[in-house]
């Protein structure tokens, strides 16, 4: 069978997105991906690693920056440092380990090791080299560091690009969802914690960025899930695990207005957020009664008192989006990093995260509320990955040449802190932020 040919533009970028759309060339067009990787994903901040991934000196995490294999690492200093994952004799990767413990990075091809800074530590049989040799101390083949690393609250990120925004201007008003996930944990602690849970999909890479804040889906997409909670007793006993899921399956059928009601918020560099839509007594901030949340309740107050508590907990936020690689959830300590591979090839890792001063059955239900959303044997995530295969498959068709993004379109308004707010719960406001932000990187 023959597989279709590669769609391309014939359109510059600037000319693919448009008022309330966009080319599907965005999409599907191999060489408009290839500009992508090295406007967008070479200069734009981009998410890294929490650094409990890397609490102590020798702990390190070996990730991707677009196509660059980088390295984070806490040296014998104490300072994190991103470096090229690519030894500077004969370029073999360092190491192939996503996270570990090391005294010395060593590359398998010729002994060269480099210290955890990055810096030339040994190169064997220097007499080799003759009049070419390599003294450690020369530093000119010491490891690349990435350009520009910064800290935010604990999440790492960092630039390709050696100048250009600070995080804090790249974050903006976004940067309240990290204060959000970081002030709902007592003592401020959070930590990586759960295993990893990874997943492919057959669509380009925007396609799941898109879609964590598009709320007119659910009811749609996840309707076999959401009818299958509903046929589930609450009376039916659970250990606790089960009823997570449960209840987290029936939300996604609220009523019309409850997403209507919600509010989506996008900001100029193509972040976004939304609204909490969990009215379930279970899944509210802190149901009454409920001995745990009681008690992470006043662990809460111990950190920062009554009347901040309570000021905390009655934020209520769902997903959260960082343009162009970064989704999470800082109520329910969820976070997930995407990866594209290609055109129409892209992998989403998720993390979870443990409050360790917080009730250990908090732990037990945000693994379980990963396995429900992100999870690979997930009924949720199950018509998501479909749904971005058929979408993906279409906009390779000839079947048009336009995406419409309009809904909500002409009722945006501006909010005191510097965001965009659609005009219902349902607006694709977070679509037109992303695309101009996209047209932003890729024409400048």
């Amino acid at each position: 069978m023959d597989m279709p040919l590669p769609t391309r533009s014939r359109l510059e970028p600037a000319e693919m997105v448009q008022e309330g759309r966009v080319h599907r060339a965005a999409y599907v067009d191999p060489a408009i991906f290839e500009m992508e990787m090295d406007r967008i994903f070479g200069r734009a901040w981009l998410y890294l690693c929490h650094e409990s991934q890397v609490a102590t000196p020798g702990r390190f995490f070996a990730t991707q920056m677009g196509r660059e294999p980088v390295i984070v690492a806490r040296a014998r200093d104490g300072v994190i440092r991103a470096m090229f994952n690519r030894c500077t004799h004969r370029g073999a990767k360092l190491t192939m380990d996503e996270t570990g413990q090391a005294k010395r990075f060593v590359c398998c091809y010729h002994g060269w090791a480099f210290d955890l800074d990055g810096k030339l530590a040994e190169v064997p049989l220097p007499e080799g080299y003759g009049d070419s040799a390599y003294p450690p101390e020369d530093g000119s083949l010491d490891l690349v560091r990435v350009p520009r690393v910064e800290n935010y609250r604990g999440f790492i990120f960092a630039s390709l690009a050696a100048e250009g925004p600070t995080l804090a201007e790249f974050l903006g008003p976004v940067a309240s969802s990290f204060d959000d996930m970081v002030d709902r944990a007592p003592g401020g602690l959070l930590e990586v914690a759960g295993g990893v849970s990874r997943h492919a999909y057959d669509g380009n890479w925007k396609l799941v960025i898109e879609n964590h804040n598009d709320t007119l889906h659910p009811r749609f997409v996840h309707a076999s899930s959401v009818a299958a909670a509903r046929d589930q007793k609450d009376t039916v006993h659970s250990d606790g695990a089960g009823e997570v899921q449960i209840k987290q399956m029936r939300q996604n059928g609220a009523p019309a207005a409850v997403w209507e009601s919600l509010g989506i918020w996008a900001s100029a560099s193509g972040h976004s957020f939304m609204g909490d839509y969990h009215t379930d007594a279970h899944m509210a901030a802190r149901p009454a009664e409920d001995p745990v949340q009681m008690a992470y309740g006043r662990a809460l107050e111990e950190t920062h008192g009554v009347e901040r508590t309570e000021e905390i907990l009655s934020i209520q936020r769902f997903n959260t989006v960082v343009y162009p690689n970064l989704s999470f959830m800082s109520r329910f300590r969820q976070l997930r990093v995407v990866q594209p591979i290609s055109v129409n090839r892209t992998v989403v890792t998720t993390y979870t995260f443990r409050m360790p001063l917080a009730p250990p059955e908090m732990f037990r239900d945000s693994i379980a509320f990963a396995n429900v959303v992100n999870g690979v044997g997930s009924l949720v995530l199950t018509d998501d990955l479909e749904t971005y295969a058929r979408v993906q498959d279409g906009l390779a068709s000839q079947g048009g040449d336009w995406v419409d993004v309009k809904r909500g379109m002409g009722g945006d308004a501006n909010e005191a802190n510097g965001t965009l707010r659609g005009q219902t719960g349902t607006s694709e406001i977070h679509l037109r932020a992303q695309f101009a932000a996209w047209r932003r990187w890729m024409t400048a």
